[in-house]
């Protein structure tokens, strides 16, 4: 490194969001910037160290140490080369990370203080596409055809890497536009959509074909392609089979997520069809990133009030010694969502709801706790018998996803995503995409005629 003993001088300093009384009225990114100058000394920070556990951390297998070193000294197109080299889309991993990489830092083990490198992720990259590092690429076509499922993060690696082989991509698209999860489910005021529309007109150039409004049938898939990439995702989201789920106004998270992104996008949606939370009594079911991006958008229709429940109790903040490293740490995280206005309550199953003239007015709550089992297993839900009514007009339902069951498919079928694993990280997700590529590259090479 340049600077081998920065970290001891230099304080983590994190971008921040922007105020909350701005960035509630609108659906603009809320993470702000550092400049070069600032960014350069976070990078170096970085200690280079001899064993990077952010490298081992990282699903993609980045190379932090590498990169901020050229980013402290100035080097912004290396460092976009590094980067690249083991990340197809760190603008989008640069915004909604959880940073596995940064849990692992040794700053973070030693003084939670980790280096920022999932910031200095996103503006490497947004320095190369501002100086015009990133164009499009020519690759020599090999004569074999691929199709991809689904255009989420997962699909968009799978097809990256496979077109940069020489491979004829086409990803296939059941909505209306491409990106998926990153699409429809991730709001805006985290993800830019142009974000994903720069990235996809790449592709485009480079050679992919996408094909939106197009669903295909698994169990009989076209023979035109020697082999496919099914990236679905997971599309059926976790329900709450109690009393009253049939009253009105109680949503799953997707509904919301996805129609608010539509509607940013210029869609019209129908009067009795739009979910809108203006003036409303708000509970959101689940206290994990999909609640929490309830939360923002209700927050950004400015809702009366917004409660958010989870069945869990409550972690500790900053240390969780039942969850030390090497594994993820459970402990309290307080979200941009969560800081613009929210109550937040654990340790409350929801076993009914209540209504007037077919419309939601309430959720019934009881307080359990969680007692360990004797082979020092799960823990074991227990209900307390303490009920209340919650008083909510609106309650949206984010409970996870359930992870799909797949038929045996022929031999040149190959799955990858949250299809394969369940619901997971978008990290893990382009991961999964890249693998299924190597799997495709090498199936065909193995058993079609020969590749040059």
């Amino acid at each position: 490194m340049g600077n081998p003993k920065a970290f001891l001088t230099v304080a983590r300093q994190e971008a921040g969001y922007r105020p909350v009384h701005d960035r509630i009225r609108d659906f603009g990114e809320v993470e702000q910037t550092l400049n070069s100058s600032e960014r350069k000394l976070q990078a170096s920070r970085c200690m280079d160290c001899g064993v990077p556990f952010c490298n081992w951390a990282c699903p993609l297998g980045n190379r932090p140490p590498e990169f901020q070193d050229a980013l402290f000294k100035g080097k912004w197109k290396e460092a976009y080369e590094i980067l690249s080299m083991t990340n197809d889309f760190p603008e989008f991993t640069g915004r909604i990370c959880p940073a596995l990489c940064e849990k692992s830092c040794v700053l973070k083990l030693a003084v939670n203080s980790p280096v920022t490198i999932r910031e200095n992720e996103a503006a490497i990259t947004e320095a190369a596409f501002r100086e015009g590092y990133i164009t499009p690429g020519t690759y020599k076509r090999n004569g074999f055809r691929v199709g991809i499922i689904g255009s989420g993060p997962a699909g968009l690696a799978a097809a990256n890497r496979l077109n940069r082989k020489g491979y004829e991509v086409t990803v296939f698209e059941k909505d209306e536009y491409p990106g998926g999860l990153l699409r429809f489910g991730i709001p805006n005021f985290k993800l830019n959509k142009a974000i994903i529309d720069r990235r996809i007109s790449l592709m485009e150039a480079e050679g992919i074909t996408f094909k939106t409004n197009t669903e295909i049938d698994t169990g009989r898939l076209p023979e035109n392609f020697d082999a496919w990439c099914i990236c679905t995702g997971t599309p059926q989201a976790r329900d709450l089979k109690v009393p009253g789920r049939e009253l009105k106004g109680i949503y799953t998270a997707m509904e919301l997520l996805s129609q608010q992104n539509r509607v940013l996008a210029g869609q019209t949606i129908p009067k009795e069809a739009l979910i809108n939370a203006k003036g409303k009594k708000v509970l959101v079911i689940g206290g994990g990133d999909t609640g929490s991006d309830c939360i923002g958008t209700c927050n950004r229709h400015h809702a009366q009030s917004v409660t958010q429940i989870e069945i869990m109790p409550m972690p500790p903040e900053n240390e969780n010694p039942a969850t030390p490293w090497p594994m993820w740490p459970v402990i309290l995280k307080t979200s941009s969502s969560h800081e613009e206005g929210c109550t937040r309550r654990w340790n409350l199953s929801t076993t009914g709801f209540i209504g007037k003239n077919g419309k939601v007015t309430g959720a019934e709550v009881e307080e359990v706790t969680w007692e360990p089992t004797g082979d020092n297993g799960r823990p074991v839900m227990k209900p307390t018998g303490k009920k209340e009514i919650i008083q909510a007009d609106l309650v949206f339902l984010a409970m996870g996803f359930i992870k799909p069951e797949h038929p045996e498919y022929q031999e040149n079928v190959f799955i990858a995503g949250d299809a394969e694993t369940g619901a997971s990280l978008v990290v893990k997700c382009i991961a999964g995409g890249r693998k299924a590529a190597e799997k495709i590259d090498e199936w065909i090479k193995t058993n079609k005629s020969c590749v040059e």
